[in-house]
């Protein structure tokens, strides 16, 4: 079968007002709006047509709706989850687990009888997080440690009080001790440095980090007492122009700053947090999954053929553009075909749904391959 599928918008603080509703083509509601979720997660998963929902199609039979083999792997799971991401504020600093570290956490919390909807619990599910944002126009993102000597360049260049014993902590290539201190910081000590940072921005008169500078500047005003300022330091600032991508598997530290994109993650809803935030924060359980090997470059951009290469186990995904055109796409186990520019109508065996921007639709994974035809852009996420 391939169905349209009805999906939730998360109506989280740090949303975009105007963002999601142009791309629906429908008026803004003059509230955030800051993820649709496509998929079946347990906490908002995707209503079909006769009104069930996907997570309990999936739970009542996975193979049916997975097929046996993408059922068995990931333990009747539907295995990915998908979403369009409308930043208007900056999101948390913060990491994602591997499935080792998941699931241990996830028992830790159900050993100690913490509800697993409190705001205080780290681990919602027993699942990793890896995941890849594509953006649908320019993005703005902290991404990864940047590498020690352009972060030693920076702070040189800035030249901020109170920043010596950081800068020499770098050039001892002590990057976890740095980012554990900034991070364990009480909000007394950390005013301060974030006041004295922001003026060393304000008094810039270069170049060569302008994007850092802008970002920089904002965080100071907005967030003057946060650790997650401080950290920001640190990790590679990107500007992503249109399908261009970032691939954040565990571990890897980062925060969206700004923009609209298409996610797709391995399904879980499992954030640890360490700044840039009022939700729940625990800076050692973060630390203990920060891996805190510099990225060089993480920007990632598609093949020639569409496909975003990630080598993630939960998920692949092609990218779409057609011009009147026909497009089959081969996958594995269930598939989710989101269209965000144009009309595309998306194919199966025996049925088809029309899609305009913003909307999505679901194939089973017994259907076979997508059949897309139309104009517009759409991506097709399936199971690896």
């Amino acid at each position: 079968m391939v169905v349209p599928l009805q999906n939730t918008i998360r109506d989280y603080a740090w949303g975009s007002e105007t963002a999601l509703a142009e791309l629906l083509g429908v008026a803004p509601d003059g509230k955030p709006q800051a993820e649709m979720w496509m998929g079946a997660h347990e906490s908002a998963p995707s209503v079909l047509p006769n009104g069930d929902t996907l997570y309990d199609v999936v739970s009542d039979d996975p193979a049916a709706v997975l097929g046996e083999e993408t059922a068995e792997r990931f333990e009747g799971r539907f295995p990915f989850l998908a979403k369009l991401l409308a930043a208007g504020q900056p999101l948390s600093i913060q990491a994602h687990p591997s499935r080792d570290q998941a699931i241990d956490g996830y028992e830790r919390d159900e050993a100690a009888g913490i509800p697993r909807d409190a705001a205080d619990r780290n681990y919602k599910d027993a699942w990793p997080k890896p995941e890849i944002l594509i953006a649908l126009g320019p993005f703005d993102a902290l991404v990864g440690f940047r590498p020690l000597d352009r972060t030693i360049a920076l702070l040189e260049a800035l030249a901020p009080a109170g920043f010596g014993e950081l800068t020499d902590q770098l050039r001892d290539g002590k990057l976890r001790e740095a980012f554990t201190d900034f991070m364990s910081a009480d909000r007394d000590a950390i005013r301060p440095l974030v006041g004295a940072l922001g003026e060393a921005v304000a008094q810039y008169v270069g170049d060569a980090f302008e994007l850092e500078r802008e970002t920089l500047s904002k965080l100071c005003a907005d967030f003057p007492d946060d650790p997650g300022v401080l950290a920001a330091l640190l990790l590679n600032r990107v500007r992503l122009e249109r399908f261009d991508a970032v691939y954040l598997p565990a571990g890897n530290v980062h925060a969206y700053l700004h923009g609209l994109g298409f996610e797709v993650m391995a399904n879980s809803d499992n954030v640890l947090r360490g700044g840039l935030t009022h939700k729940h924060i625990d800076v050692p359980e973060l630390v203990s999954v920060v891996d805190f090997e510099p990225l060089d470059n993480p920007v990632l951009t598609a093949s020639e053929a569409g496909v975003y290469e990630t080598g993630c186990e939960y998920f692949a995904i092609h990218r779409v553009e057609l011009d009147g055109g026909e497009r089959v796409v081969e996958g594995v186990g269930p598939r989710i075909v989101c269209c965000v520019a144009g009309t595309i109508d998306a194919g199966g065996k025996e049925s088809a749904v029309t899609l305009s921007a913003g909307r999505s639709a679901f194939a089973a994974g017994p259907e076979g391959p997508c059949i897309l035809r139309g104009s517009g852009t759409a991506f097709v996420v399936s199971a690896r």
